[in-house]
């Protein structure tokens, strides 16, 4: 039986309830991270946590005084523990606006914990390259939202769905300017000549936790990585293509429509970072 823990209680995941009105499932009115919880440990938390209460700041919703971080983190312990999983798992820690209306004020917010079992390859570079495509009939707008993590995933869903039928592993996303910007799941890092590239956070991807890691690090052994726009053609003339999430790190691309991409840079920075 797996559990969920809904505002420091912690319930079967089949007794679990949410309001109508919940703003989150009505408006997408929130925030999540999905963290990896690794050897007793939360990954990467201090920049999933600099991001959450960031992001909340911008969407004026004010937690409770007792949800402090240090709180947080002890519920995240405690519903890693009662699923058994202190291994190894995904956390998808969620905080939603409250219920009510969507003039009302953000009371009541509230938190939503959950755990779920990672396979050991998930952790590992890939050994065969994704088969990734391009979303189509759908663009995300560069506003001052686009960089959150929210509960609205619309655009997100529907690439994947894409995803899917189409058989690809990942789709990619464009924003309004078409530019592409990041996949369903993750930021996009691409190599042309030995120098690495990313969208800038203004073309409107998601301010990945594992995208700051990795700039921040390679930045620490002066490895320069530019902040640049893409487009198809750009895409399609690069030597390799990465992926990267806090959950999967770096996942090399490699099909893109008719384009085989390599691997030996992808293979270079994964040891660097992560062996």
């Amino acid at each position: 039986m797996s559990f969920i823990n809904i505002n420091g209680k912690i319930t079967p995941v089949d007794k679990a309830v949410i309001a109508p009105d919940n703003r989150a499932f009505r408006y997408g009115y929130g925030l999540f991270e999905t963290m990896l919880y690794q050897n007793g440990a939360l990954q990467l938390k201090d920049l999933h946590f600099k991001r959450l209460f960031s992001g909340l700041q911008q969407l004026d919703i004010v937690l409770p005084a007792l949800y402090t971080q240090s709180w947080i983190e002890e519920n995240i312990a405690k519903t890693v523990q009662r699923n058994n999983l202190e291994e190894c798992c995904r956390v998808r820690l969620q905080v939603y606006a409250g219920d009510g209306g969507l003039y009302e004020k953000n009371t009541h917010p509230g938190i939503v914990i959950e755990c779920f079992p990672i396979d050991e390859g998930t952790l590992q570079l890939n050994e065969n390259g994704l088969a990734v495509g391009f979303a189509a009939g759908i663009q995300k707008s560069a506003d001052s939202l686009a960089n959150l993590k929210s509960c609205n995933a619309l655009v997100y869903a529907i690439a994947a769905q894409q995803a899917m039928t189409s058989k690809w592993n990942d789709a990619l996303i464009s924003n309004t300017n078409n530019h592409i910007i990041e996949s369903t799941i993750a930021n996009v890092f691409w190599i042309k000549g030995g120098a690495i590239y990313t969208p800038p956070l203004k073309d409107g991807c998601v301010a990945g936790v594992m995208r700051e890691h990795i700039m921040s690090t390679l930045a620490y052994h002066k490895i320069d990585i530019q902040q640049q726009n893409l487009d198809i053609k750009t895409l399609l003339q690069a030597d390799e293509v990465f992926l990267t999430n806090a959950i999967r790190k770096i996942r090399w691309v490699g099909i893109l429509g008719d384009k085989i991409f390599t691997n030996s840079y992808t293979r270079h920075l994964w040891q660097l970072l992560f062996a």
